[in-house]
């Protein structure tokens, strides 16, 4: 008897992780649509983007802020992550800096596209501010540490200062096509770091 347990679990198992690639696909699909059409867009704009039904959202999410707050906490988690990998991975610390605040660069466009709800009254969306700072300003702290110890950028700059102008600065985009912020921040990183001598 004892060996069938295993073999019962195959399908629960399955089922999970079916469930858990369908969770994944719903928040990608919810971010796109929250860009381009904000946090009201219709649920079936969002199935339509995920393949899925509508049910299976509103299994997951019951409400519309569980979905935003779950967009909101998936990318938090997904910027957070690629951190350290890109530090393992990129040309020199500088490098990794870069990309990382690249991906930032990201998911501040998407935050913006969630500023009306983050800006309730609920409960819930003003935790996810002090949560995206814990995960978030570690992660800029490292990479800013292993760029200094590199010799890459000058010492100095704290990692909320660089996170809060990067984030200023991407403010306006959405109103004026003309306005690039990544160009600015390329310069902002150009200021903090040693002059090349020749």
């Amino acid at each position: 008897m004892a060996a069938e347990g295993p073999a019962g679990d195959a399908p629960s198992r399955s089922k999970r992780a079916d469930a858990q690639r369908n969770r994944e696909t719903v928040l990608t699909a919810a971010a796109e649509v929250f860009v381009t059409s904000g946090v009201d867009a219709p649920i079936r704009r969002i199935a339509a983007q995920a393949g899925v039904g509508m049910a299976t959202i509103y299994r997951h999410f019951p409400t519309r802020a569980d979905l935003v707050t779950a967009v909101y906490q998936h990318q938090i988690e997904a910027c957070a992550e690629a951190g350290p990998h890109l530090l393992a991975g990129a040309d020199s610390p500088l490098d990794a800096l870069r990309q990382w605040i690249d991906l930032f660069v990201d998911f501040l466009v998407t935050k913006h596209g969630l500023a009306d709800a983050l800006q309730s009254d609920n409960d819930r969306f003003a935790a996810l501010h002090a949560y995206f700072l814990d995960r978030l300003l570690p992660v800029c702290a490292q990479l800013l540490d292993a760029a200094v110890e590199s010799g890459d950028i000058r010492p100095g700059t704290q990692p909320y200062e660089l996170m809060r102008g990067i984030g200023n600065l991407c403010i306006g985009r959405d109103n004026d096509p003309r306005y690039d912020p990544r160009r600015l921040i390329a310069l902002l990183l150009q200021g903090l770091q040693h002059p090349r001598t020749t």
